[in-house]
């Protein structure tokens, strides 16, 4: 599984121009398919005067869904330079989608699959990518006796704490990174003298 993936923060949109044709390229992070499907309705809504609306997306840390449209452009000279471009630059979780207004000069199939792959590309550039890092869930519980201490020394030590529930023991929710987890739990039986349970669970992706 992988330890990190490359994504975008936040949706963005960027423009560029081939022989007065006009590429825009909105990028989006995407956890589903229903995500990308979403983004790419919300797309062709916003610009119901382009020619072609086509997409790709990548979606999974390990790149699992691989989808991609032409909408309307010959075979191949879309969708697939878009995918390959997402790809190339290790891009994941992540839906692109080019409006194009045609301008009038017809680009051939070795000029379209420049002009949108190209057109993500530039896009990734001016819009920045982002690293999301595995984590692996977990729960601890220990006695209200060490609890205090316990919470204090996993927020000195950077440990992401999510949730605290207090009952007949004090339960935490956190989060480890996922090539740590040996580690925290030795130090956690040193720490609590080995009275604290520890309870591994799935894993999450943060940034």
């Amino acid at each position: 599984m992988q330890d990190q993936y490359l994504t975008v923060a936040a949706p963005g949109v960027h423009e560029t121009e081939v022989n007065r044709s006009r590429f825009l390229c909105a990028l989006a992070p995407a956890a589903t398919e229903a995500d990308a499907r979403g983004f790419l309705a919300a797309v062709r809504a916003e610009h119901p005067t382009a020619s072609h609306h086509c997409w790709a997306y990548v979606l999974g840390a390990d790149g699992a869904v691989q989808r991609a449209g032409d909408d309307g452009e010959p075979g191949g000279t879309a969708g697939a330079p878009m995918l390959q471009m997402l790809l190339r630059r290790e891009v994941r979780c992540t839906v692109a989608v080019v409006s194009r207004w045609f301008g009038g000069t017809k680009l051939g199939a070795g000029g379209l699959i420049r002009a949108y792959g190209g057109a993500v590309g530039a896009a990734l550039d001016a819009l920045g990518t982002v690293s999301r890092h595995r984590s692996r869930l977990a729960t601890l519980t220990v006695g209200h006796d060490r609890a205090g201490r316990l919470e204090n020394d996993l927020r000195s030590t950077g440990r992401q704490i999510r949730e605290v529930r207090y009952g007949s023991r004090v339960t935490f929710d956190i989060a480890l990174p996922a090539a740590e987890v040996d580690a925290f739990r030795d130090w956690l039986a040193d720490t609590t003298a080995g009275t604290a349970r520890l309870a591994l669970h799935g894993d999450s992706y943060d940034g």
